[in-house]
């Protein structure tokens, strides 16, 4: 039991530490300083030490990431050691412009100046009627022509749970099928979405009805088929599982699907497959939800990942970016859908005002600037770069993604099989070199044997360049040591 007196004390003393800290000068973290730094010590502090000691044992990034943040602009992020490191991580995709963009500082603070509501519950306001512009502003036309929102509790995962609670009202179904690989939150019902029984299983009960289907993952395709073959078997399954009376699976409300799986591992759909997927939900009257959590705000070099196939979904889930930093989720679907009786869905942190203020600011920066179209010159550079790796070392699988969201496969060599085994013990020891240099990357995937790049959306050519050097560099001196 944690004794309540020394816990008090030690966050006393923390809080004492922090001030001490954070007279940092007002000057912005240059990338001079970042590679001019002397070498990355990671040794524990008084605020990990706290942590450990107060948070739950389900505390996840600290054991990756062991780091005590007092300071965070752009692309970097400072620790209370005054170390500098270069967040490829990014809030999970979170910070669209990095941290601290000083266009959303402002906006931010000029409106907190006002005496504006910090939130409303669902009460209307003239900041909330301006995020609601900006976000009609960024779907595609024709969707957004008849489209209607809901605001959500302040996480994806309440993203997910609207968009299945509105498919079950407007269907009158109650399946939803999901996909291997998936990853839609962590509440009862986006859980039994996920596709990781490894995180799931240690929970009993979670909500019924849920099938899954295999995604297109072509490095393991489960046809054992590559390229536009792999895509029509896949398709070929969905389809013969709605259609046949002796498929074992009832006609579900709807299918939900990320257009690039994230923690999935950075698997893309394919376009051809997206548009398959759209027919076939079509012509059957199953819903088709898009969870853009991720992927979506620009991630992926279009304002939404789905928009590559040039199609349009029933739901579209969105969180993370959207905020501009700050808690916010909602979901945009066809008015048609709108069936719900007022009070079905509430949550008292869905008019979070201070969000609708960073969030209408970062999506007006996205739509009047070329920064999205410049995320597919940097994806594409970070791809070649990668792909210039490969081929001097053989346990790197698989490197794929699409803008801004890149995963690299690590895979044990001496494995059996066109597609080898991941290696999850390789990957992060990758990971943690790279860390010990100064570059924080997440990991994901089949037994977290993908390492992931998340990077902010503005991140200059310098500073990408400065990635790849430290992630070369640190695949280098992890084979030197095997």
């Amino acid at each position: 039991m944690i004794n309540t007196e020394n816990t008090r004390s030690t966050l006393s003393a923390d809080n004492e530490l922090f001030s001490a800290h954070s007279n940092i000068h007002e000057s912005g973290i240059s990338i001079d300083q970042f590679i001019n730094q002397p070498a990355i010590q990671l040794a524990e502090n008084q605020f990990l030490k706290t942590q450990s000691h107060t948070e739950s044992n389900a505390r996840s990034y600290p054991r990756s990431f062991p780091i005590a943040i007092k300071k965070a602009q752009g692309v970097f992020v400072q620790d209370t050691e005054d170390q500098i490191f270069i967040d490829c991580l990014a809030g999970a995709g979170t910070f669209a412009l990095g941290h601290n963009h000083p266009d959303v500082v402002n906006a931010v603070t000029e409106y907190i100046s006002t005496g504006g509501p910090w939130q409303t519950l669902d009460i209307t306001s003239p900041a909330k009627n301006n995020f609601v512009s900006e976000v009609y502003k960024i779907l595609p036309d024709e969707f957004s022509q008849s489209a209607k929102l809901q605001f959500c509790g302040p996480a994806g995962t309440d993203a997910m749970e609207a968009a299945i609670k509105l498919a079950k009202i407007a269907t009158g179904r109650s399946g939803i099928w999901s996909f291997s690989g998936a990853y839609h939150g962590m509440t009862n019902g986006t859980l039994a979405l996920m596709g990781n029984i490894n995180t799931k299983s240690p929970v009993p009960g979670l909500m019924a009805d849920v099938q899954f289907m295999p995604f297109p993952y072509e490095y393991r395709c489960p046809f054992g088929l590559t390229g536009a073959e792999s895509i029509k078997a896949n398709l070929n399954y969905l389809e013969h599982q709605l259609s046949d009376q002796h498929s074992g699976t009832p006609l579900p409300a709807a299918i939900v699907v990320e257009a690039i799986q994230g923690e999935g591992g950075v698997i893309p759909a394919p376009k051809e497959w997206l548009q398959g997927l759209r027919e076939i939900t079509e012509r059957h009257g199953v819903l088709l939800i898009l969870d853009e959590i991720q992927c979506g705000i620009g991630r992926s070099g279009d304002m939404f990942a789905f928009e590559i196939a040039d199609i349009n979904p029933d739901v579209i889930a969105m969180s993370k970016a959207v905020g501009g930093g700050l808690p916010m989720a909602l979901i945009a679907y066809h008015e048609k859908l709108d069936q719900w009786k007022p009070g079905a869905h509430t949550g008292t942190f869905r008019g979070n005002q201070l969000a609708m203020i960073s969030g209408a600011k970062t999506l007006k920066i996205l739509r009047e600037t070329n920064l999205i179209e410049s995320v597919k010159e940097k994806g594409q550079f970070l791809l070649e770069s990668l792909h210039n790796l490969k081929s001097d070392c053989d346990f790197i699988g698989d490197i794929r993604g699409r803008g801004l969201m890149i995963g690299i496969e690590i895979v044990d060599t001496q494995s059996a099989g066109k597609s080898k085994a991941p290696n999850p013990e390789l990957a992060t020891k990758i990971q943690q070199q790279c860390l010990q240099q100064g570059l924080i990357l997440e990991t994901g995937g089949r037994s977290g044997a993908t390492i992931r790049f998340l990077p902010p959306l503005n991140i200059s050519q310098e500073e990408l360049k400065t990635v790849t050097n430290i992630f070369i560099s640190s695949v280098a001196e992890v084979m030197r040591n095997l």
